[in-house]
């Protein structure tokens, strides 16, 4: 995986000697909105820290606490909490999850999918940083997860949970690496419901009860299913440039007004599984407060015109993930 000049990504923007598309994809702007109106995304990072920062999508990072929260509050049910394991299993979600950010970023960005972007540039893609040094950090972080799944797996004793540390990994590099990505066929939803919600929050509670209950099952398909909704929320607004890099993901497949509506019934499917929960847990139903986001979001979602207002709506979801998590798992325990 050289960057030397033999092997430039084709079409990046800071090497293409156009140095005002360059200057355009590093301050974010260009691009359209969705019908076709010129659009001026948020602008991008201004120092190299800034832009590692950027790079590792931090507010994303709250769909990888979530479900250790609802799989903690899951095995409260059962047992006693061990806080250290707790602590070791959102050590692999979060570290896991910005491996994973960067090995999109560098994927995305020697592929050429990013040289449409009409978003935050990224690291590779814009140039800010050289692709291999985006290339390692990825690979660091996928070995601090790693590492710290070893520990989990030397103190539990079940060796075979790290044949499913590295399916996650694999996952986590083939979504947009190597020569055909699943994230370019549609699958991305297949693989956030997955691993941010049915792995992440059973793994947790096998991890701290030794088995895994009907808590999490149920409460990791909710978080799943908030997930594709934070993904849809991002390929809706990438549908156009996601055309033109050949990416094929499932707002592409479906167009914009299947996805605003499958967006909506992800979130009510979340809520039907809160709404049963509600009926066992009395703190349950406190965190239907989070209404007053996701009904805004939800508008925004229908009515947005512009790439800006889908990034409110992913963070806006984003933010209600990591609430419904913390909010149902403190439910469960207490």
């Amino acid at each position: 995986m050289s960057t030397s000049k033999k092997k430039r990504p084709r079409g990046n923007p800071a090497r293409s000697g156009n140095p005002a598309r360059a200057h355009r994809v590093a301050d974010g702007g260009g691009g359209t909105t969705v019908d076709g109106r010129p659009a001026t995304p948020p602008a991008g990072p201004r120092t190299p820290a800034a832009a590692w920062i950027a790079g590792a999508r931090l507010r994303t990072l709250t769909l990888s606490i979530a479900p250790v929260a609802l799989g903690t509050g899951a095995a409260a049910v059962m047992t006693d909490i061990d806080l250290p394991l707790v602590l070791l299993c959102l050590a692999v979600s979060v570290l896991l999850q910005i491996g994973v950010n960067y090995a999109n970023d560098y994927s995305d960005g020697i592929r050429g999918t990013d040289d449409h972007r009409v978003g935050p540039p990224r690291l590779t893609g814009s140039g800010l940083v050289p692709a291999r040094r985006v290339l390692t950090a990825a690979l660091v972080f996928f070995g601090l997860a790693a590492v710290a799944g070893l520990a989990i797996t030397v103190i539990t004793g079940h060796w075979w949970l790290l044949a499913v540390g590295a399916v996650a990994i694999a996952a986590g590099w083939f979504y947009t690496g190597g020569k055909h990505p699943y994230g370019y066929y549609a699958l991305g939803e297949v693989f956030v419901f997955i691993f941010f919600g049915l792995v992440a929050t059973g793994g947790t509670t096998f991890i701290l009860a030794g088995d895994i209950s009907t808590e999490s099952w149920l409460s990791g398909v909710a978080i799943g299913l908030i997930a594709c909704a934070v993904l849809m929320a991002n390929n809706i607004r990438d549908i156009d440039q996601d055309k033109l890099a050949k990416k094929r993901t499932l707002s592409v497949l479906i167009g914009r007004t299947a996805s605003r509506v499958v967006y909506v019934v992800y979130l009510v499917l979340a809520y039907a599984i809160l709404w049963f929960f509600g009926l066992l847990y009395p703190l349950a139903p406190l965190v239907f407060f989070t209404l007053l986001i996701t009904v805004p979001a939800s508008i925004i979602m229908i009515t947005a015109r512009k790439p800006r207002e889908f990034v409110t709506v992913l963070q806006l979801t984003s933010l209600f993930g990591l609430l419904y998590g913390i909010g149902l798992g403190l439910a469960f325990a207490f």
